[in-house]
């Protein structure tokens, strides 16, 4: 009877964990096996922006590069790109100075936000400038361990990667924070000293991976 008992007792815990992995917060299963690092060479990559264009972070070398994970649907990036206009004032800005600013769209397809048709509208909607560039696959979002949309990443002339997380202090949806963390980093490494905060936690939405990579 005792036995039985103990036997009942186990498989009702290992039914719970069982059923603890299939409800984790998606994402949680999504991490890649390394990870951009500060201070070291930041992963490379080759995407297709919108109008068949490669690009490839070898070629920017000499230029500081900002790199912007995007999804027009996620509020935490409408909050920047059209409540507010962040993203295009910084890119705007910094210009001049030898910074090319890069978004990249990580969503599978068939999820929020994702391909070529939403996101040449998302162009026009929020009057983006840059280039967008479309990574379907995940594999660059999962080798910069992007996690959401924003997430930001600014790489100096040699290709080391100097600051990743958020664009900057304020998690709201619609206010823009009071330190903008990239601008911030852009200063730092434009005039060659160590960037103040290298890392910071991002926010936003969940960046709309494939299910198998």
């Amino acid at each position: 009877m005792k036995l039985s008992r103990m036997i009942g007792a186990g498989a009702a815990v290992a039914a719970l964990a069982a059923l603890t992995l299939v409800t984790s917060p998606v994402g949680a299963e999504e991490a890649p096996a390394a990870r951009a690092r500060i201070g070291e060479q930041a992963p490379a990559f080759s995407l297709t922006d919108l109008q068949g264009r490669t690009h490839t972070l070898e070629q920017y070398r000499g230029k500081v590069v900002v790199l912007e994970w995007f999804n027009p649907d996620c509020p935490f990036v409408v909050k920047h790109h059209q409540h507010n206009k962040t993203m295009k004032d910084l890119a705007a800005k910094y210009k001049d100075r030898d910074v090319v600013w890069l978004a990249i769209n990580s969503g599978a397809a068939g999820k929020q936000g994702a391909g070529q048709e939403r996101n040449e509208r998302a162009v026009r909607e929020f009057g983006i400038e840059y280039p967008v560039l479309l990574d379907p696959t995940g594999a660059t979002g999962r080798a910069y361990a992007a996690v959401t949309t924003p997430h930001m990443y600014v790489i100096d002339t040699q290709g080391v990667l100097r600051y990743q997380g958020a664009i900057d202090d304020d998690r709201d949806a619609k206010r823009v924070g009071r330190t903008n963390h990239v601008a911030q980093a852009l200063d730092a490494v434009l005039g060659g000293q160590a960037v103040p905060t290298a890392e910071t936690r991002p926010y936003g939405c969940s960046v709309k991976y494939a299910a198998n990579p």
